[in-house]
């Protein structure tokens, strides 16, 4: 009896533990795929939400919010002119694979992000003129001029996070963590990384040395999924707890009424938008790009493609944010044949001989939709007979390669901010280093000195009055074009809790929990 009673015991005992073990676990799904893992050269939104997780920045932003509040850094000053950022290291941290945090490693991190030139690394050779070591725990940045945002470009931009210099190599990219010394991602973050598999899985556990406070959830599965119908069975089978980016438009009006589920709708400064390379395509006539952005019909496109879910936007900075103009909507309009009609007619183009031009979208980095997004488009632009659009698609990867290499003319793009800033969703595509970066290859020296304006202006009313006038100019170059503006959606099954992603769109797993 004695022997049966201590089987049983042990048998409750192993049940309680995977029921606790199967209570720190939380299974994530999502279409998104990663890129490369080097926070000098990754530039997409999933991969950077891998290292706002493992990694963290000298400051951060509270979660939920675009409060900047310290992180690694525990306090920052800066001189009178705003031209210096001093920061003060906490003591004592320790990167992953046991080496010391320390204003060495800051300078390290930023040298190397300068001095590799990765598609990011316009975050701060645009701003930053040089990083100084005061102390082993004091760093100071010297800026190009006064930048009165730079407390968000060095909290939330992974190209700021230190690195070990005992794990990545300081003179080239690495695409996987099995590149690395040691073959595993290093950071200082809530999480670290345990296990890589592209486009599988990757697991992430909690950080037993993270200087905050610990995680909720002790380990995160991301899975990934090829479609979106396959990752909502999941979901509602059970097999994950969370899945964000993307889901089809029918799916997340249908997952909204699951009484199973919870819905999290998050308000975003998310933006989709066409680009034009502007220096050696067909495109270089700002005329032509005008008769195209006339064309969009963002209310149509909102609601055929995306059932309602997204808004029309008429400038390239989103609606809520300071300053946002909408000079499209008059310049240009939507859907607007005549004027296309006008300015084609104008240029030599008829209906015997139309203007012809390829529309590239990639088909999975924005979610299935992207495919139905390049139909509408194409359909929308047919209705002028002067025009002819063949669309054509590359997968992520493939499409960065080709707008770097000005072989796409026109093309979709979407932007998550770096910087909560006007400046992020202006001068990120019409200076002239940024927008090559893009592919855009726009450059005007009018633009330029404007952008530098604002960028040193420590007068906000003076920012306003530049963004304003820049944000007038824009239909007329259209290098650009602005459609919509989305809202992201995350369903978790009802006991996950602590989903907690501001205007940053910083997605913060430590944030999430359990509840009965």
């Amino acid at each position: 009896m004695k022997r049966r009673f201590s089987l049983l015991a042990l048998a409750f005992a192993l049940l309680c533990a995977g029921t606790a073990w199967a209570q720190s676990t939380l299974v994530y799904g999502t279409t998104d795929k990663v890129t490369v893992m080097d926070p000098a050269s990754a530039y997409d939104q999933h991969t950077w939400d891998i290292f706002q997780n493992i990694d963290k920045g000298l400051l951060g932003y509270e979660p939920g919010t675009d409060k900047v509040v310290p992180a690694l850094a525990e306090r920052y000053t800066v001189n009178k002119e705003g031209t210096e950022y001093t920061f003060y290291l906490r003591h004592g941290l320790k990167f992953t694979d046991g080496t010391p945090f320390t204003a060495d490693t800051v300078k390290w991190s930023i040298d190397r992000v300068m001095r590799l030139k990765g598609d990011p690394s316009w975050l701060v050779t645009q701003f930053v003129k040089e990083v100084q070591v005061v102390d082993p725990y004091t760093v100071k940045f010297i800026l190009m001029g006064p930048t009165p945002f730079f407390p968000t470009l060095v909290a939330g931009n992974p190209p700021y996070f230190p690195l070990s210099p005992n794990v990545y190599p300081a003179d080239h990219f690495i695409t996987n963590p099995s590149e690395l010394k040691g073959g595993a991602l290093v950071g200082l973050g809530p999480y670290k990384c345990t296990s890589f598999k592209r486009d599988e899985e990757v697991v992430l556990d909690a950080n037993p040395d993270y200087y905050g406070p610990p995680p909720h959830i002790k380990r995160i599965i991301i899975r990934y999924f090829d479609d979106a119908t396959t990752m909502r069975l999941a979901l509602e089978r059970g097999e994950i707890d969370l899945a964000y980016k993307t889901l089809n438009p029918s799916d997340i009006s249908d997952l909204q009424k699951n009484p199973k589920l919870n819905t999290f709708k998050i308000a975003s400064p998310f933006i989709r938008f066409l680009c034009f390379e502007c220096s050696q395509s067909v495109f270089q006539n700002k005329e032509l790009r005008q008769a195209i952005g006339a064309l969009i019909n963002r209310p149509e496109i909102t609601q055929k493609v995306y059932l309602g879910q997204a808004i029309p936007l008429y400038s390239m900075v989103p609606i809520g944010m300071a300053g946002h103009t909408d000079n499209f909507k008059a310049a240009l309009g939507d859907g607007n044949v005549k004027l296309a009609e006008k300015i084609l007619s104008k240029l030599g183009y008829t209906r015997e001989s139309p203007f012809a031009f390829d529309l590239w979208y990639t088909p999975t980095h924005y979610g299935d939709t992207e495919v139905n997004l390049g139909d509408v488009l194409k359909q929308e632009i047919e209705r002028c007979p002067l025009v002819k659009v063949t669309v054509k698609s590359a997968e992520w990867a493939t499409y960065k390669q080709q707008f770097n290499n000005k072989q796409m003319p026109a093309y979709l793009l979407g932007w998550y901010p770096d910087y909560i800033d006007p400046d992020d969703y202006t001068a990120a595509f019409a200076q002239t280093a940024a927008s090559a970066g893009e592919g855009i290859f726009f450059s005007n020296k009018k633009w330029d000195d404007l952008f530098t304006q604002e960028q040193q202006s420590l007068v906000p009313s003076e920012r306003a009055k530049i963004f304003k006038e820049v944000q007038a100019m824009w239909p007329g170059e259209s290098l650009t074009v602005p459609i919509f503006q989305g809202n992201l959606f995350i369903f978790t099954r009802k006991n996950v809790e602590g989903v907690k992603i501001g205007p940053p769109l910083i997605f913060n797993y430590d944030q999430l929990r359990f509840v009965k």
